[in-house]
């Protein structure tokens, strides 16, 4: 018999991301818990100019704040024809409010006159993880698309529904969850980061203290 389940603390109120994350770490042995399940910590302020930066700096914060495991993830919509914003700003882009329709709409609005031919795209995530000593490790994923003219399918979240997967021809808002974990950003990333999450498994000492 093993011993009880690790704590992995998963650091965002984000339901949508939070079941999304569980969904990809579903197959290792973890008890997991998000921000809205702890006492409340302060907020980190994500002003890395990076996903990477934003994804350390909210993993290492939130270990030492809690004592606990953290896994933090970082991601958003990068548009060649828009400079690469929403980059970072992504949760942002059309207010604090962090309304995903409203930033779906900025976005379409500002390339509403764009050919096809300059609507590339990406999504980009950036998943660390950390314990309250120090960072265990980094792991980033990318899926290339295009942006869509309008708004299609209610699945998933954020920027979903205008990204097109030029492989399914739909975007990942029309797409299920099985069909979007085989190809995207945040599965690459968390994929990479379940080695990590299996070393430190495999190093942590056979009895429980």
């Amino acid at each position: 018999m093993t011993g009880p389940a690790v704590k992995l603390l998963i650091a965002t109120t984000n339901k949508k991301k939070l079941e999304e994350l569980k969904s990809l770490l579903s197959d290792l042995p973890f008890e997991f818990s998000s921000l809205k399940d702890i006492p409340p910590i302060s907020e980190v302020i994500e002003d890395g100019k990076t996903f990477r930066e934003n994804a350390v700096k909210k993993a290492v914060e939130t270990a030492k704040a809690t004592g606990l495991l953290t896994l933090a993830e970082d991601s958003g919509l990068v548009v060649e024809a828009l400079e690469g914003n929403p980059g970072v700003y992504s949760a942002r882009f059309a207010g604090p409010e962090k309304d995903d329709v409203k930033n779906c709409l900025k976005v379409l609005r500002l390339m509403e006159k764009l050919p096809d031919n300059c609507r590339h795209a990406s999504f980009i995530s950036a998943v660390a993880v950390a314990n309250p000593k120090e960072l265990a490790g980094v792991a980033e994923g990318e899926v290339r698309g295009a942006i869509a003219r309008e708004m299609k399918g209610s699945n998933g979240f954020g920027y979903d529904p205008i990204f097109i997967y030029g492989p399914y021809g739909k975007t990942f808002g029309e797409v299920s969850a099985e069909l979007k974990h085989r190809v995207s950003h945040r599965a690459e990333a968390v994929k990479k980061a379940g080695e990590t999450l299996k070393r430190l498994l495999n190093e942590r000492p056979s009895h429980s203290r």
